[in-house]
């Protein structure tokens, strides 16, 4: 089997990772509620720091309503999307960073983060979304970071769980494409 047919296999077998997506937009969902409670900012950032070790989990569950795989033992290129995921750990010392030293942008540096790391999961899943979408959110974030007073925070969180809804209604599209011309 070749590279493209082993993306191919991953795109449709992991139904192009929505599973992911879908917890993603929970977790930013309750991030969202995070902002908007009368807590201080550095709970704030905290909370939604922690949120985030729901994805896992919460992917697992939405892959197996989906019947999607999560992971891919069998084909070549499975190990990879992990490595892709892991990546995104890297950028976790400028989140603690912008907690400490700029807490009123670290709702900002977590979307940008998470927005830009769709990229590689464009040639992962063969995946035009992604490859668009990972700018598009890492712009949109922060553009609405720079036009929201420090009291309309929750705009952030809520604009990526927008933008994670666009992504997942353009990769279901692209799926069930897939999907047509494999009959």
């Amino acid at each position: 089997m070749e590279v493209h047919a082993w993306r191919k296999e991953l795109s449709v077998k992991g139904k192009n990772g929505i599973a992911f997506l879908m917890a993603a937009v929970l977790i930013w969902g309750l991030s969202t509620a995070v902002f908007l409670l009368s807590l201080d900012l550095y709970t704030q950032n905290i909370l939604m720091l922690c949120s985030s070790g729901l994805m896992l989990p919460l992917a697992i569950l939405f892959s197996r309503l989906l019947r999607a795989e999560w992971k891919f033992d069998e084909n070549p290129l499975g190990s990879l999307g992990l490595s892709l995921n892991l990546a995104q750990l890297a950028y976790f010392p400028l989140i603690f960073w912008a907690i400490s030293a700029s807490p009123g942008d670290a709702v900002m540096f977590f979307a940008v983060i998470t927005g830009a790391h769709f990229f590689p999961y464009g040639w992962f899943y063969d995946g035009l979304p992604y490859y668009v979408m990972a700018p598009v959110t890492a712009i949109s974030v922060t553009i609405v970071a720079a036009l929201v007073s420090d009291s309309s925070r929750w705009l952030i969180p809520a604009a990526m769980v927008v933008l994670l809804l666009v992504l997942i209604l353009w990769l279901t599209q692209d799926y069930r494409r897939k999907v047509a011309l494999q009959k």
